[in-house]
């Protein structure tokens, strides 16, 4: 018997019996106070133990119902959705003509407004599927449509056919007279109207038609994307469709479609859209009864532009698809995958790869949520890795956590040093060079540290994220390269990490079947010759939606197209997407601030206000140093920080430096401590201003920013940056004179070729001012007088500071004072009260120019003047009075050497 003084000295809560059943009497008998304690505590333990293996093994999953079957509706293909081997009629054409066609690869199009409906829907493919195109409201005088003997355009697209049917003869004449000497070929989509003659040709309409179930024309030459593959059965969307009755052998139909006449009381196959072979007037034609609401169209736009150019406009066949499966092992317990879910993966990626070459599903793995599931998931998990042979893998972070939340740079890399041992110890093969970042985090807006360890750690070549630009549609989405490392653009197929049952779909399971059956997924992978998809582990479960999406949607290509599928491991993709689209390797930084998206996927420590407000953009040699020294002493206007290489200016937007990201570029602004400030932050770099890339840069980080210039006369701008290039001993300013430099030819050596086209390009004000008032608007751009800025610079700081609303306005004239030695207008010293000027490299007195080169510079800027006198006017600015007077004395003549400029002036002097 255990000794009740005993129990009582332990206080223990158990029973005598229970004591006994745990531990047996000749324990309880040696036992003391602090060895009672620790024996209850051992109790809890296996107690809660115990007690939680009995709940593990009680609460078992609920059963799951069988997913749906994937889509299989085409009669030319099997039930496993390869192709009939007799089905030998659709055989791609090839467009390409055999003769050599004076044809540039681009379209023009006629469309009612810049702003109408069907016009936008046709651009937008073109722009999707890299097309060139040139936009023309019709009813105006026609473009140029010929250079040098050579037609610019393959195709004409007209919005409304009737347009041109409607056409003066004048421009009409022009136009088929075009058409015939080139050989190019007219697109018409047709409105419903209420005449049913087309006059001139020999062909009837009938109008506002109700039409369903459309059938192709398997023989039609035309056909090349699009494949003849059944009835699309069904109304066609729309009520007003227009249907051709042709009356010649040069009509050909190319898609018919039901419609019931009312009249005669039963249902008729009219011609919906239609080929003119160009028997009747020498023009071929596609002729469409209805818009692109109709999927079809789509395709069939494309074909049609195509043909008409004899292969000019064609796309590719090739398409190359990438699933990836993110966060495959992390999910909530009853939402991740059992076995019979992973051999249903396996099953669905052997019938895939039947139609798409090489697939593999591409498993996404952070390690720590390994076996964290039920008992059948935790199986599954097991199974998985089992079966890790028939897939591709891929390291997210081992914690899942967003790498631009890690506390510092060794947190993060501690992490993907645990996900790789997590592969290395369960036989995952670790050398795709590809990664993606949890939430897209760190790789757009990019965070510097994580594409540094992943080269450190992973050997990471290449990633992918649907952030940048983070743009909808999705298939507008382009790819950049940073640090080395290639980013591709990731598309999304309408499934997330909460979309599980087809009937809990959002807005209905008619929206992915519209998706897939010619929607929007459809199109991405029609308008993409590269698509990489994004899905999560959860969309393989339940009613493994991934499976029924992508299953059905490669059906229907397979169907309805004659695209050619494959897929290729993630670092040879992203290799062919650079060769294919090099001029995407540019990244453009874009303001996360812009994006609230952006700015929950950013570092912590950044701040929407270490960002400029204003640009001071050059040119150089106009006194851009002078304004940026007055600007500087305003208490609420604050420079960017000194570069060591470049002196005050960062030179960000034009140069190497902008590969180095918007995080290296915010470095040169302070930080303000509590996230806003009312200093007015701004960057003076003069190389901005000619830059053909800084416009575009900078509106994309700075879009709200304002912009000042400053314009001086051209030629005396020329002249001084030849003297700037002297006193810095650059050899070809040294070795010729400035008539030599001027009159340069291609032949010249190329340094001093170089300096001429830095002489004479900046000067070209016009064509650069165009090219930023194409990203901002005009009352964004403040343009210096700089004579005036040079003579009366009080009056000119308070425009700028009305310009950019600057409180409170300071009075700049007991600031400054005119210093006879200099020619220009100083500071004046707080304490000595002198003056205190720029440098000495500032305000140098030059030799007269010589009379050749004054008349050299005031023949080649002629053009160039006018050009910028008619821009200042058109865009409400005040025309300098230097301007005014250089046009006032303008040359009748040209000078006899501007005949033969190198080629670089030669270019740039037609304005």
């Amino acid at each position: 018997m255990i000794e009740e003084p005993l129990l009582s000295q332990c206080r223990c809560r158990r029973s005598k019996e229970t004591l006994k059943t745990f531990f047996g009497y000749s324990l309880l008998h040696r036992v003391n106070t602090r060895k009672c304690v620790a024996i209850l505590i051992l109790v809890a333990v296996v107690s809660s133990f115990y007690i939680n293996s009995l709940a593990t093994v009680g609460l078992r999953m609920k059963p799951r119902l069988p997913p749906p079957k994937p889509l299989i509706i085409c009669p030319s293909l099997s039930a496993s959705g390869r192709r009939i081997q007799s089905d030998q009629r659709h055989v791609p054409n090839d467009h390409v003509s055999p003769g050599r066609l004076r044809l540039d690869a681009k379209v023009l199009l006629f469309a009612e407004t810049q702003y109408s409906k069907l016009g936008r829907e046709i651009a937008e493919v073109l722009v999707y599927n890299r097309l060139k195109y040139k936009l023309e409201v019709v009813g105006k005088s026609l473009p140029v449509l010929t250079s040098s003997d050579k037609g610019k355009y393959a195709v004409l697209i007209f919005e409304n056919y009737d347009r041109y049917l409607q056409m003066d003869k004048w421009n009409r004449e022009l136009l088929d007279k075009y058409c015939k000497q080139y050989g190019v070929g007219i697109v018409g989509f047709v409105p419903s109207r209420g005449g049913s003659e087309v006059k001139g040709f020999p062909l009837q309409l009938s109008s506002n038609l109700r039409v369903q179930d459309a059938m192709l024309n398997p023989d039609s030459p035309i056909l090349r994307l699009t494949r003849a593959g059944d009835i699309w059965w069904g109304p066609l969307p729309g009520d007003k469709w227009t249907a051709f009755i042709p009356e010649h052998i040069t009509y050909e139909s190319l898609v018919n479609a039901a419609t019931y006449l009312k009249n005669s009381n039963h249902t008729v196959t009219m011609t919906t859209v239609m080929r003119d072979k160009g028997l009747f007037d020498g023009i071929e034609r596609v002729l469409f009864g209805s818009g692109l609401d109709f999927w079809i169209h789509k395709i069939l736009l494309l074909d049609s532009m195509s043909f008409l150019s004899h292969g000019k406009l064609s796309t590719s066949l090739d398409r190359n698809i990438l699933i990836d499966v993110d966060d495959i092992f992390v999910g909530p317990q009853g939402q991740r995958l059992t076995v019979n879910d992973v051999e249903a993966m396996i099953q669905s990626q052997e019938r895939i790869s039947r139609i798409v070459f090489g697939f593999r599903f591409n498993l996404g793995f952070s390690g720590k949520y390994f076996q964290r599931g039920f008992p059948e998931e935790n199986e599954g998990d097991r199974y998985l890795l089992s079966r890790s042979r028939a897939f591709s893998w891929f390291g997210h972070m081992w914690n899942h956590q967003q790498p631009h939340l890690y506390e510092n740079v060794n947190a993060l890399e501690q992490d993907m040093a645990l996900n790789k041992d997590f592969a290395e110890k369960h036989g995952l093969p670790i050398n795709s060079s590809y990664s993606v970042a949890p939430h897209h985090s760190g790789v757009y807006p990019v965070h510097q540290s994580l594409y540094q360890l992943w080269k450190k750690v992973w050997n990471i070549k290449a990633t992918s994220t649907e952030e940048y630009p983070h743009l909808r549609p999705a298939r507008l989405r382009r790819g950049f390269v940073h640090e080395g490392i290639m980013v591709l653009p990731r598309q999304t197929c309408g499934l997330y990490t909460h979309t599980i049952f087809l009937d809990q779909y959002p807005g209905g399971k008619e929206v992915l079947l519209n998706s897939i059956q010619g929607g929007e997924l459809f199109t991405t992978i029609l308008y993409n010759r590269i698509s990489v998809f994004m899905t999560h582990m959860t969309n393989y479960a339940h009613d493994r939606l991934a499976l029924y999406t992508f299953e059905s949607v490669i059906n229907f290509i397979q169907c309805w197209t004659n695209l050619q599928l494959s897929t290729m491991p993630a670092l040879p993709l992203a290799k062919k997407y650079f060769d294919l689209y090099p001029e995407e390797r540019e990244p453009v930084w874009g303001n996360p601030c812009d994006d609230p998206r952006h700015m929950k996927i950013w570092s912590q420590d950044k701040t929407c206000h270490q960002l400029p407000r204003f640009l001071v953009i050059g040119p150089q040699k106009t006194g851009t140093t002078a304004l940026y020294s007055f600007l500087s002493m305003h208490p609420a206007i604050k420079s960017n920080f000194h570069s060591n290489e470049t002196f005050e200016e960062i030179q960000f937007f034009n140069g190497k430096n902008y590969y180095k990201g918007i995080d290296w570029y915010m470095k040169f602004f302070p930080t303000p401590m509590d996230n806003s400030t009312d200093d007015v932050l701004f960057e003076k770099s003069a190389t901005y201003f000619d830059g053909e890339l800084v416009p575009k840069r900078a509106h994309a980080l700075l879009s709200k920013a304002k912009i000042i210039a400053i314009l001086i006369p051209p030629s005396k701008r020329a002249y001084s940056w030849y003297h700037h290039m002297r006193a810095r001993n650059d050899s070809a300013a040294l070795n010729y004179t400035f008539y030599q430099v001027l009159t340069a030819s291609d032949k010249s050596p190329k340094p001093l070729r170089d300096l001429q086209y830095r002489c004479l390009s900046p000067g070209m004000y016009a064509q650069h001012l165009d090219r930023w008032l194409n990203y901002y608007p005009p009352q964004q751009i403040h343009l210096i007088d700089g004579e005036e800025l040079k003579t009366n610079p009080t009056e000119t700081m308070m425009k700028v500071q009305t310009f950019l609303k600057i409180s409170p306005i300071l009075d700049y004239r007991p600031l400054l004072r005119y210093d006879s030695k200099k020619g220009f207008y100083c500071k004046i010293d707080e304490k000595s009260k002198k003056s205190s000027c720029l440098g000495k490299s500032k305000g140098r007195r030059y030799p007269p120019v010589d009379l050749a080169s004054e008349k050299y510079l005031q023949s080649f800027y002629t053009s160039h003047n006018i050009a910028l006198q008619k821009l200042l006017k058109r865009h409400g600015y005040q025309v300098p009075e230097w301007l005014a007077e250089a046009l006032s004395e303008r040359p009748t003549n040209d000078v006899p050497n501007l005949k033969h400029p190198n080629r670089k002036t030669r270019n740039l002097s037609r304005g």
